[in-house]
């Protein structure tokens, strides 16, 4: 055994002196509206033109951001319509029919490819889909034809920034297929650096912090209080009632949703903004809250099967790797590899390896590495 652990050391030693480009990603970490500086909400009105493709589901983050100056206190600086007049965040909302499964698989690379053909929408620079409901029963084969797809048109117009997108939340639970589909997604933009609006993370947690991901929540934030099967619960309602409106949260008509849902995408979609727009985020965020400490959490549950949660903090905003390796040393999977906020965050290992398939029983060992800090811990799969 302590051959192995020694392997897994060296293993440390290599991968903590390579090089790791960082994508984006937008989730429930970024759903602090007031860390975003002033300056890099105008940067991004005066840089960025957007084309949104949704249906239903999508809408809700523009219900979210139409409703956000007014909660802002309606000076204007969260503005935004098509045209990007001074002032306002130019957005082409529904600049097409469809979503990103609606007609089908691919209608959507089809009429984006002749949206940014045409000589009208040249100064289009940054493109996002969604989905409505299609993630629920799609293969691993229809997501990979998303990823390709969206790989294409990052390759034919290399000035325009694609955001990928998670599916809605269905209450089928971390082993759903939802959930997998969408950790096929969250992969592939990790190990890629691709920019991600995470939808399905969003909607898990509240503004507090608190994860209902485990508890079988559906896209209206019902959840599984007690355990027995059945959403009897809303933690968007039971935080909205517990907090002041207009004061902690804003009303929105977000689709299929309640407004407190609507609200945080409309803070993590300035947030993505922002970011896409060139805001480095770390000294601004630094200035407000000062982490001093760095803990890799015990998983929970440890044995487990069919899948376990990881919580760690971190010191500041950096980039994060998260991998597990078996016993040998060899690296099974990365489940993280990007920028994240400082703070509290957690993971969920489905017990599977890049493949996405089922790892055997045995002994497991999960890494955190940042350029300040690394651990190991070990964790049991039981079957």
């Amino acid at each position: 055994m302590k051959t192995k652990f020694l392997i897994i050391i060296s293993l440390s030693y290599l991968f903590s002196n390579q090089f790791f480009a960082q994508g984006i990603k937008a989730d429930h970490n970024c759903t602090k509206i007031n860390q975003i500086s002033e300056t890099a909400i105008i940067a991004a009105k005066e840089n960025l033109h957007i084309a949104y493709g949704h249906t239903s589901h999508g809408s809700q983050i523009i219900s979210g951001m139409e409703n956000l100056d007014n909660f802002m206190g309606g000076n204007g600086l969260y503005n935004f319509h098509n045209g990007g007049d001074e002032g306002y965040l130019d957005i082409d909302d529904y600049f097409v029919y469809g979503d990103l499964g609606n007609p089908d698989l691919t209608t959507w690379a089809e009429l984006t490819r002749t949206y940014l053909n045409d000589s009208q929408n040249s100064d289009v620079n940054v493109v996002m889909w969604s989905w409505c409901g299609e993630v629920s029963s799609a293969s691993v084969e229809d997501i990979n034809t998303y990823l390709d797809l969206m790989a294409e048109l990052e390759s034919d117009f290399p000035n325009v920034k694609f955001v990928y997108m998670t599916g809605h939340l269905d209450g089928s639970g971390l082993e759903g297929n939802l959930h997998l589909r969408n950790q096929q997604i969250r992969d592939y933009c990790s190990v890629n650096n691709k920019i991600l609006f995470d939808f399905e993370d969003i909607e898990s947690y509240d503004p507090d912090g608190k994860y209902f991901g485990d508890k079988y929540p559906t896209d209206n934030c019902d959840y599984d209080s007690d355990g027995n099967g059945s959403q009897d619960a809303n933690w968007a309602v039971e935080w909205q009632n517990t907090h002041t409106e207009n004061v902690d949260w804003y009303y929105c008509d977000a689709a299929h949703s309640q407004s407190l849902n609507g609200n945080q995408k409309a803070y993590a979609a300035w947030w993505l903004w922002a970011k896409i727009a060139g805001w480095n985020d770390a000294t601004s965020a630094q200035k407000q809250i000062n982490f001093t400490l760095y803990i890799l959490g015990n998983n929970y549950p440890n044995p487990f099967n069919p899948s376990t949660k990881i919580d760690f903090t971190i010191a500041q905003n950096e980039n994060v790797r998260l991998e597990i390796y078996n016993s040998l040393g060899q690296l099974v999977k990365s489940l993280l590899n990007e920028n994240l906020s400082h703070g509290n965050h957690s993971v969920i290992w489905n017990g599977d390896n890049f493949e996405y398939a089922k790892v055997s029983s045995g002994v497991y060992i999960y890494k955190l590495h940042t350029d300040n800090f690394t651990q190991s811990k070990i964790m049991i799969m039981q079957k």
